[in-house]
C-alpha cells in the first residue's frame, strides 16, 4: 500500500473524522509499537551548526520521518500523515501543528522522540476534528445557494480566521488556509477539482506568509467564495467511475515527453554513493527490516539484469517482485480491476491488460518512441506501472525499481532518490508526467555535480 506523505495533497474524504477512528489515549501504545518508532535514528554527536549535522537531518533523520508517516497512515488512515505540518518554516511548513518542528530540531532520543510524534497525531487529529465540527456547524446544500449564500459566507469567514489564529499567520499559512476552504466546499458537496478553482480565485493571491489577512480581506474572500457557487458545482453523478488505466494510457500519448530535460547525451552517471540502497535501508527499513531486505535483493537482481541489458516487460517484473514480496513464487498478473490512492482510482482489466503492459514498457529502452530523453522514459515507465498496478500489492515498490532499471542499462545510478518515492502521481494529469521526469533530471544533474567534485 502506498501513500501519498504530503498533507498539503489530502481530500477531505482522506481527513475526514467521521471516516477513521482514533483513540488518542491509546496512541502512545500503538505508535510506540510500529517499526519505526523501535529505530529512532541516533542523532550526532555534534553541533546543530556542523555540517554533519545537517547531512543526518537531511538523509537518515528526514527519511525516518517519512517512514513514520507512512507507518502511521498504514495503522490509522492516511489523515495521519499531517502530523508533520509544523507551524511557520517546519518540517512541512505552515501548518497547525506546534508539537514537531523537524526532523533537525525533534528527533532527539528514542525516549523523546516517538512521544513528540503522538503529541503531534493527537494535535494534528484534534485540529481536524475542530474543523469537522465547525463544517457541521454549517449544515449547507448547493441546491438552495440562492437562499443561503449570507451562511456560506459566514462558514467562510470564520474557517480562514480559524486557521489564521492556529498557524498564526507564519511562513506559508495561506496553503493550509487555502486547503481549510477546499475541504469546507467538498464537504457540501462541490466537486473537489470545483472547489479548488473557486477557492483559487476568491483568494486570489492576496493572503502573504507572515501577514494576518485585516477584516477587509476576510470578508471579501468569504464573499467572493459565496457568490461564486452555483447550484450545478456539486460532485454527485450517476456515470460509472472512470477506468484511469484507460485515462492514463490517453494522457500517455498526449504528453509532450520530448520536451522531459535531459537528452542522455552525456553518457553513463556514477553515483559517489547509492541512493536507492541508502533510502531503502532508511525508509523501509525502518517500516520493516523484512521488507528493505526484500527490496535489497530485487535491487541486486535488478542491477544483474541491467547489466546484461535485459528486456523490460512483466516477467521481468515479477521475477523482482517475488523478493519484495518474499513469495515462492514470481506473483501473477492481477486477475481484478485495481484500486489506489483511497479508491479514487480505478484501473480495468481486460484480456489483453498484461500485453498492453509490456508494449508499453518496451519503449523504455535507448531505442524506444522518438529516441526520447533517458529521464522521459524513466518516468513514463515508472507511472506505466503505477497505473496498470500489475500486482496484487507492492506496486508502488514495484514502480520504483523499473525506475532504477531503465537508468541503470544506460549505466545512470543517482546519489538520492527522496523525489521519487514519496510524492502521488494522477493518472489524468499530463503536467504530473513531466513533473517527475523533472524530479529525475535534479537528482541526476545532483549526481553528476558531486561525482564531478570528487574527482576534481
Amino acid at each position: 500500500m502506498s501513500f501519498e506523505l504530503s498533507p498539503r495533497r489530502l481530500s477531505w474524504d482522506e481527513v475526514d473524522p467521521a471516516r477513521y477512528p482514533f483513540d488518542g489515549m491509546s496512541a502512545e501504545h500503538t505508535v510506540s509499537a510500529l517499526g519505526p518508532a523501535r529505530r529512532v535514528p541516533r542523532r550526532p554527536d555534534v553541533d546543530i551548526i556542523d555540517p554533519a549535522m545537517s547531512s543526518w537531518s537531511d538523509d537518515e533523520a528526514s527519511l525516518w520521518a517519512d517512514a513514520m508517516s507512512h507507518a502511521l497512515a498504514e495503522t490509522y488512515g492516511p489523515w495521519a500523515v499531517g502530523w508533520r505540518w509544523a507551524h511557520d518554516e517546519g518540517d512541512v511548513g505552515g501548518g497547525p501543528v506546534g508539537a514537531w518542528c523537524c526532523p533537525l530540531h525533534s528527533i532527539t532520543t528514542a525516549e523523546e522522540t516517538p512521544a513528540r510524534v503522538v503529541a503531534a497525531l493527537c494535535e494534528w487529529r484534534g485540529w481536524l476534528e475542530s474543523l469537522a465540527g465547525w463544517f457541521e456547524a454549517y449544515p449547507l446544500e448547493l441546491a438552495t445557494i440562492e437562499d443561503q449564500r449570507i451562511l456560506w459566507e459566514r462558514a467562510a469567514r470564520n474557517l480562514i480566521l480559524q486557521v489564521a489564529d492556529r498557524t498564526d499567520c507564519g511562513s506559508g499559512w495561506h496553503g493550509h488556509c487555502h486547503q481549510v476552504l477546499t475541504w469546507f466546499l467538498a464537504r457540501w458537496g462541490v466537486a473537489p477539482d470545483v472547489a479548488e478553482d473557486l477557492v483559487d480565485q476568491a483568494i486570489g493571491g492576496r493572503f502573504r506568509s507572515w501577514t494576518g489577512p485585516d477584516a477587509v480581506l476576510v470578508d471579501d474572500v468569504a464573499e467572493q467564495l459565496a457568490l461564486s457557487l452555483r447550484p450545478d458545482d456539486d460532485a454527485w453523478s450517476t456515470e460509472p467511475a472512470p477506468d484511469h488505466l484507460e485515462t492514463w494510457l490517453a494522457v500517455r500519448e498526449a504528453v509532450q515527453w520530448q520536451d522531459a530535460p535531459g537528452d542522455g547525451a552525456d553518457g553513463p552517471v556514477p553515483p559517489s554513493r547509492d541512493g536507492a540502497a541508502e533510502d531503502i535501508r532508511a525508509f523501509d527499513g525502518a517500516l520493516d527490516p523484512a521488507r528493505a531486505q526484500g527490496l535489497l535483493a530485487a535491487l541486486e537482481v535488478l542491477r544483474a539484469d541491467a547489466a546484461r541489458g535485459a528486456a523490460l516487460d512483466f516477467e521481468l517484473l515479477s521475477s523482482w517482485q517475488q523478493h519484495v514480496l518474499d513469495t515462492p513464487y514470481p506473483p501473477p498478473f492481477r486477475s481484478l480491476p485495481a484500486f489506489a490512492k483511497q479508491g479514487r482510482e480505478r484501473y480495468g482489466i481486460g484480456p489483453r491488460t498484461r500485453t498492453r503492459l509490456d508494449a508499453c514498457l518496451a519503449d523504455s529502452g535507448p531505442n524506444g518512441t522518438r529516441s526520447l530523453p533517458l529521464t522521459a522514459r524513466a518516468a513514463r515507465a515508472y507511472l506505466d506501472v503505477c497505473f496498470f498496478h500489475p500486482f496484487d500489492d507492492g506496486n508502488a515498490r514495484s514502480a520504483f525499481l523499473v525506475l532504477v532499471f531503465v537508468l541503470a542499462r544506460e549505466g545512470v545510478a543517482l546519489n538520492s532518490v527522496g523525489l521519487l518515492r514519496r510524492v502521488a502521481f494522477r493518472a489524468d494529469d499530463p503536467q504530473e508526467s513531466l513533473r517527475l521526469a523533472r524530479y529525475i533530471d535534479l537528482h541526476l544533474s545532483e549526481t553528476r555535480r558531486t561525482t564531478a567534485s570528487l574527482g576534481s
